[in-house]
């Protein structure tokens, strides 16, 4: 494969995927150059989390459960979450539950596709596998992504302080444990992982898109008129 076929193979998923979920917020579109402020966040926190994830796999090795579920996972997502509070969770953009579920997709995806590039053109890349890693390492963010978006949503708007907290919370440990229970799965069935990852994955993307539907039916905004949108 030709150098702009890999590039193009290896970004095309993400963006594909993102554009899904902006397209999916039916009622109050989130400003383009928001979701592509996010997207860029995605992308350049793939170094300082390396970085970290080799400090962590030089000091503890490489037992499964630590790399999958604090190596891993853990990183990953924290850092993901840490950005999405101190960034967006309290703007102004983020104004209907759904908006968690955009922006929490587009740092997820970004932090995807520049994975995705490294992976496309420091390991032996075929079409196949490039597919494999759309079908399985990029939909996964997304769906984490999704997850985290939706309990963050939830927590935006929360009528009491103990309930902003404890979807707060889910909104880091549920990605969190889908995450690291993806990579557990990857590392320790090695010979039949194919028997437990597609039907994970197939509950994964049953469950993401009833979140998507049902954060959707909560936005504050489906009751405007097109007039309303307008003066809005």
């Amino acid at each position: 494969m030709g150098v702009f076929s890999i590039l193009t193979a290896a970004v095309a998923p993400g963006i594909a995927l993102l554009t899904y979920l902006y397209l999916r917020d039916r009622y109050e579109s989130e400003p383009i150059h928001m979701v592509a402020r996010m997207f860029l966040l995605g992308v350049l926190i793939v170094v300082p989390i390396v970085v970290i994830q080799r400090g962590l796999e030089l000091w503890w090795g490489q037992n499964p459960v630590m790399f999958s579920f604090v190596e891993s996972a853990g990183i990953e997502e924290f850092v993901k979450w840490f950005v999405l509070y101190h960034v967006i969770y309290n703007h102004t953009e983020f104004d209907e539950p759904y908006d968690g579920i955009v922006y929490s997709g587009s740092i997820a995806l970004g932090f995807a596709t520049l994975e995705n590039v490294m992976y496309a053109f420091f390991a032996p890349s075929t079409f196949g596998t490039l597919l494999m890693r759309a079908l399985l390492p990029v939909s996964g963010h997304a769906l984490f992504g999704i997850m985290m978006g939706y309990y963050l949503g939830k927590a935006k708007f929360a009528a009491s302080a103990n309930k902003k907290r404890l979807y707060l919370i889910i909104s880091l440990a549920l990605p969190l444990l889908l995450h690291g229970s993806y990579d557990w799965i990857m590392i320790t069935q090695q010979s039949n992982w194919m028997f437990f990852i597609i039907p994970f994955m197939a509950g994964l993307w049953v469950w993401g898109l009833y979140k998507i539907q049902r954060a959707s039916a909560r936005s504050p905004f489906r009751f405007l008129t097109r007039e309303d949108e307008v003066k809005l």
